[in-house]
């Protein structure tokens, strides 16, 4: 099984190069991976902040992909939220939740990843 492995410090421009990176990875199978690591960096972004260093793995192929991003935060974990229609933010879980078979958060020491298998 190949593995996909980037670290990088989380900001919002990272979002379009990891997609990039995903797509290049698995190829046409790609697509419900995009949003969700552009879902995990927003979130790391957002709490615990801007220039975070995460660690971004995505391994598996066709019938089942994992998709995790790990950041020094233990304690930030992503909360879903009901948004408003007029809201701008807030349904990115809602999104993983749709597309995602499961998802969750692991912890380690010092560190959390947060993930989710298509």
């Amino acid at each position: 099984m190949n593995e996909l492995v980037i670290r990088l410090p989380a900001t919002a421009p990272a979002a379009p190069m990891l997609r990039h990176a995903v797509r290049e990875h698995l190829g046409p199978e790609s697509g419900d991976a995009e949003p969700c690591v552009t879902e995990l960096l927003a979130n790391v972004v957002r709490r615990p902040g801007e220039g975070t260093p995460v660690t971004l793995r995505i391994s598996g192929r066709a019938a089942r992909t994992r998709v995790e991003l790990t950041d020094p935060d233990p304690r930030a974990r992503p909360a879903p939220r009901r948004a408003a229609d007029t809201d701008e933010s807030g349904r990115g879980l809602a999104l993983l939740d749709a597309v995602a078979l499961r998802r969750g958060v692991t912890r380690g020491y010092r560190t959390k990843t947060v993930w989710c298998e298509l």
